[in-house]
């Protein structure tokens, strides 16, 4: 029943969540004969083994994909962070060089040669004699060439240039020729005075405290207890608070080279825990190209194991993970991407560093990540990180923090985008259909998936596309029937998609045929369960259920998928089908299949009938009570004795039967022929009965028991109740008529739809039955009590 708090549902339309629902609107909808149709979301199996591709991916047999197996060793690394030195001085020049204003551009060879001078210097640790005034400017000259030209991680060392500042000219006029050269220099470059005291600052740093704890590393390398391990992580834990506290991290370090040779040599000692230390000191110095590939095949192994998933928890690694996702492009580190995004994968499947994911902002980096993807010339490394990063995407959606994230973040429209421009590719689909399913379970999600008009062509496309995948299948199916299940207007928008029914009706023959083998049967019963649930949904719709049950081809299949199975094995399925012809058989319209083929359906619903399934058998009734308008079915259900099937429905206990057994007795009672043999049953006192059971938990019901015994004695002008059924009868209808009836409801909403239903479908009934059975008791205390015209 729609009550007044559902009216604010999201569903329903602005427009309509103002306008309240009048006492006759809500009585229309309350058990009305369409019903919208559940069942339970697919199974999403967990990978038992953490790999780059699983088992059934269809990348798994490809011979150049990604490998989730490798060795990474200290020799994978490239600990320069320039060109390499050519080990050799270049000769004096023989001639005084004129310096321009504007310093042009050092020769290729004489580049090299200079790095090559500063490496020398830098590993002999001082400058202490000092050259010739004229060599020392030539040399100085030299230098400042070099530079300007290089980039800032390749320019000389803070000793160098402090040595060459201090020299002592040998004449006054060397000396202002020199000064004017070097600051001219300076000035072209934009370095300031500034400059060289922070980069001596830095130079005492690297030396006070970096160097020390490198050589320490080293030292600490050579042992290999637990002890010398536990150290080296401690160290480079302090290792990375020095250079944090002097802001040498990042690429500022000029000297980062020789940390990094250091710290990739201590990989070989194969420790996960000090491999993460290490790949944590690495991204930290914003490692690129083939090192940054390295350290996250580096840690993707590392993460393989869930027993280092603790690992990860208790450090800052994956803040410094998440850093890569935003700043790395997909031509330029596709698979060191590849790689990071797989680490995340396997690690969203432990709940604590799920839960470390969400609080580092993962679901707004994985926003960005996608939009790259999207855009990527790169499409076959962007389809590789796109089916890690659904995966991880279908581990997120199974914990309520992620999935409102999921709708503030609009990660539900750029999947959507993704299934589009990825409709070919099984993987991401499938990945893409288990996070559809799971998130369409909950309301805000089916809400923001149900107001995406691209939703619906590309899932259908999809379908289309994949139509012997069942495991695709059934989650499409599954989401499209929850989207149905909540929202008119996915009704009718899915319905009006291009090539619709066309699709469904393919996905029907294709599993209605399918092999009925133990595990293919259970398989293809999964997939038409959800099909057939998502037609019940949709012919809901006033538009669309009259177009749906014109539909020769679907009314047939589900015909014959009645005729096909049995309720042994098939029985939610079958209950499923005997509800989407319960719904299409509300649609008596001339061209309906269900009014043409009336009498075929009728005899299909005996099966349902006799079964031991009560779900079956409810569905059955209904749908007699809806085909029971005619007289050839009416003739059909007393010539197949299925009559006393329905009076024995009487005494089920269950509201919901009782309701539908007194629909089909009153149509059956609307045939004079009828009504006796109906009474020789026990129908009219098991409908006192039911009434006396129900009527103040449900005036419906008790409507309901009132037109059926009204119809069975004819208006009251037959006696066919006896006098103790008669005043039994009366005593109920006379207490139930008075206000004092109406049971407390907790909530006032439900309270007032609880007497609309008194007031609405058991009262006027109710006092013409009391008015037939007994009208000087009526004149005497009805009208004037109940006050009604």
């Amino acid at each position: 029943m729609e009550l007044k708090h559902e009216i604010c549902h999201p569903f329903i339309s602005h427009s309509n969540m103002s306008k309240k629902k009048t006492c006759s609107e809500i009585i229309r909808e309350a058990r009305q004969s369409l019903r919208v149709q559940s069942t339970q979301r697919p199974f999403t199996p967990r990978e038992s083994h953490r790999q780059l591709f699983g088992v059934n991916s269809v990348r798994a047999s490809h011979a150049n994909r990604p490998s989730s197996t490798f060795s990474v060793c200290a020799q994978n690394f490239d600990a320069s962070n320039s060109r390499p030195p050519s080990g050799n001085r270049l000769p004096p020049l023989d001639h005084k060089p004129k310096f321009p204003e504007t310093v042009p551009k050092p020769p290729l060879e004489a580049r090299r040669g200079l790095a090559g001078v500063r490496v020398v210097v830098l590993k002999a640790g001082s400058v202490a004699t000092l050259q010739p005034l004229e060599a020392q400017q030539k040399n100085d000259q030299s230098r400042l060439n070099s530079d300007l030209k290089l980039s800032p991680t390749k320019r000389l060392s803070s000793p160098v240039r402090t040595t060459l500042h201090k020299v002592k000219p040998h004449s006054a006029g060397s000396e202002s020729s020199g000064a004017k050269t070097t600051e001219q220099s300076h000035h072209k470059t934009g370095l300031e005075d500034g400059n060289s005291s922070t980069e001596d600052a830095d130079v005492l740093v690297f030396n006070d405290k970096v160097t020390l704890l490198l050589q320490e590393l080293e030292s600490e390398a050579a042992g290999s207890s637990t002890d010398s391990l536990t150290h080296l992580c401690e160290l480079c834990e302090r290792l990375h608070g020095a250079l944090s506290d002097a802001r040498m991290l990042g690429r500022r370090c000029k000297r980062r080279s020789e940390i990094l040779r250091v710290l990739f040599r201590l990989i070989d000692l194969r420790s996960a825990r000090l491999s993460l230390h290490i790949s944590k000191l690495c991204l930290a110095l914003s490692v690129s190209g083939n090192n940054l590939l390295n350290i996250c095949k580096l840690i993707f192994k590392i993460s393989r194991s869930e027993s280092h998933d603790i690992l990860f928890r208790n450090t800052s690694i994956i803040e410094l993970l998440l850093g890569v996702l935003h700043t790395e492009d997909v031509s330029a580190s596709g698979e060191a991407l590849l790689y990071c995004v797989a680490t995340f994968k396997f690690l969203s499947g432990n709940a604590s560093v799920l839960k470390v994911l969400l609080e580092q902002n993962f679901v707004a980096a994985v926003q960005t990540l996608i939009q790259k993807l999207c855009e990527a010339e790169e499409v076959t490394t962007a389809g590789h990180i796109l089916v890690q990063l659904t995966a991880t995407m279908r581990n997120l959606a199974d914990h309520p923090d992620a999935r409102t994230l999921f709708v503030s973040f609009s990660i539900l429209p750029a999947l959507c985008l993704v299934l589009r421009l990825y409709w070919d590719d099984q993987d991401i689909c499938t990945n893409t259909s288990r996070i559809f399913s799971k998130l369409s379970s909950y309301s805000e999600c089916c809400l923001a998936l149900a107001q995406i008009p691209e939703c619906y062509p590309t899932t259908l496309g999809v379908l289309s596309r994949h139509p012997q995948k069942p495991d695709l299948v059934v989650r499409l199916l599954f989401t499209l029937g929850n989207l149905t299940a909540k929202s008119s207007d996915s009704r009718q928008q899915l319905f009006e998609c291009d090539g619709c029914m066309d699709a469904v009706v393919q996905l029907y023959n294709i599993y209605q045929r399918r092999e009925r083998s133990p595990d293919a049967g259970k398989e293809a019963d999964d997939v038409l369960v959800k099909l057939v649930r998502l037609l019940a949904n949709m012919s809901i719709h006033p538009a669309v259920g009259p177009l749906l049950a014109t539909n020769t081809a679907c009314v047939h299949l589900l015909m014959e998928t009645l005729e096909l199975r049995s309720v042994q094995e098939s029985e939610e399925l079958l209950v499923k089908v005997a509800a989407t012809i319960n719904n299409l058989s509300f649609y008596l319209e001339e061209s309906s299949e269900i009014r043409c083929d009336r009498l075929s359906t009728a005899k299909l619903m005996l099966k349902l009938m006799m079964s031991s399934s009560m779900d079956a058998t409810l569905e059955a009734t209904r749908i007699f009570g809806n085909l029971s308008h005619h007289k050839d079915v009416r003739d059909f259900i007393m010539q197949n004795k299925v009559h006393r099937f329905v009076v024995t429905l009487l005494d089920s206990g269950s509201a919901e039967m009782c309701f539908s057994a007194c629909g089909v007795l009153t149509n059956l009672a609307l045939d004079p022929l009828n009504r006796v043999r109906l009474a020789s049953e026990g129908a009219l006192a098991k409908l006192v009965d039911c009434l006396g059971d129900f009527g103040p938990c449900d005036w419906q019901l008790a409507g309901q028991a009132c037109q059926a015994v009204w119809n069975l004695t004819g208006g009251g002008s037959e006696e066919l109740l006896d006098p103790q059924e008669r005043e039994t009868l009366l005593r109920i209808l006379e207490a139930y008529s008075d206000e004092g009836a109406l049971e407390k409801i907790e909530k006032e909403d439900k309270m007032e739809a609880h007497k609309a239903c008194w007031e609405l479908e058991f009262l006027p009934i109710a006092q013409e039955l009391m008015k037939a059975l007994d009208p000087t008791g009526f004149q005497q205390c009805g009208l004037a009590k109940f006050g009604l015209s």
